[in-house]
């Protein structure tokens, strides 16, 4: 029997959501009126996050890294292994609620131009995440600094299929001929930016991009907005500025800059009115946007923990 769909995850140190992931890709499974298999790429991970992965009933295939590499590469090579006609990206800390992959699947199936379908991400206490969004520019960046981003970027709203700029790849259904044609995701791209990316290259390639309310997941994410260390706000910050040049004209980069860095300037200063917001996070972000030059990422991280040096 051919395959459907492919579950692709990839996990870097995160044992215990793996396997929560894992469970709730069982429990899909047996709901599924056509073949499946998963496949988990372990990012050189010393917790135990393979063995877990090996022995873990639903496993079609292990992949395990001895070395970390990028979000974007590893997505890519896990589509470049998948057998299924679709890949459902997943990280580790996306737990899939029961359903959710019919509905990505019945859109896709639908929508003949999508090439991309992506879920509503809720946190762990029901609210829902922004999960879907029109695509980096200077106009979306003014309206983040006139205190509009809501109502005028974000596209995850509303209760029925709709197409939309990008969408998250925490939960991400991807039609892999349409992947292929555009050679995949761009490993340039570390982590951040990366599906903002991949769904303009498709765009422009004349795809479509949905976001499918009715497949709703847990966005765990293993760490918390209020801990984001320097070295996550670095990478996001360079890989906005990668994004910004590779798509768009110098003058716009720096607008988008500037627009970007007044916005989280402006969440500083309110920060020091604001029970439990910190305004340092926010002020490191600004430099960072300022400057996406400086300072080591999150590739500088893993490439230290290759040489055997401090975790990420």
């Amino acid at each position: 029997m051919s395959i459907e769909i492919s579950y692709c995850v990839v996990n870097t140190e995160q044992r215990a959501l793996l396997e929560r992931c894992l469970d709730a890709i069982a429990r899909e499974q047996a709901q599924l009126p056509f073949a499946t298999e998963v496949l988990v790429l372990d990012n050189a991970s010393g917790d135990g996050s393979a063995g877990l992965a090996r022995a873990h009933a639903v496993t079609t295939e292990l992949i395990r890294r001895e070395q970390r590499r990028g979000k974007a590469e590893n997505d890519s090579a896990l589509m470049q292994r998948a057998r299924g006609r679709f890949c459902l990206l997943l990280n580790e800390d996306s737990e899939l609620l029961p359903g959710a992959t019919r509905a990505l699947h019945a859109a896709l199936e639908a929508h003949g131009q999508a090439a991309v379908a992506g879920a509503k991400l809720l946190r762990p206490d029901g609210v829902q995440q922004a999960s879907a969004w029109r695509f980096p520019s200077p106009a979306t960046a003014l309206a983040g600094a006139l205190l509009l981003h809501r109502r005028l970027t974000v596209q995850s709203k509303g209760d029925v299929v709709r197409e939309v700029d990008w969408a998250q790849s925490a939960a991400l259904l991807v039609r892999r001929e349409a992947a292929a044609r555009i050679g995949w995701m761009d490993p340039a791209f570390f982590v951040y930016s990366d599906e903002v990316d991949f769904c303009k290259r498709l765009r422009d390639a004349g795809w479509q991009v949905l976001y499918v309310p009715a497949a709703e997941a847990i966005h765990h994410e293993q760490l918390a907005t209020g801990s984001v260390p320097t070295r996550r706000i670095v990478e996001l910050s360079r890989n906005r500025e990668r994004y910004m040049r590779k798509h768009h004209s110098a003058l716009s980069a720096l607008l988008v800059r500037w627009l970007t860095a007044w916005t989280y300037a402006l969440r500083a200063l309110a920060a020091y009115a604001l029970p439990r917001h910190d305004p340092a996070r926010y002020w490191q972000h600004v430099r960072a946007t300022l400057h996406p030059e400086r300072g080591e990422g999150l590739r500088e991280a893993a490439a230290d923990w290759n040489r055997g040096g401090t975790r990420l």
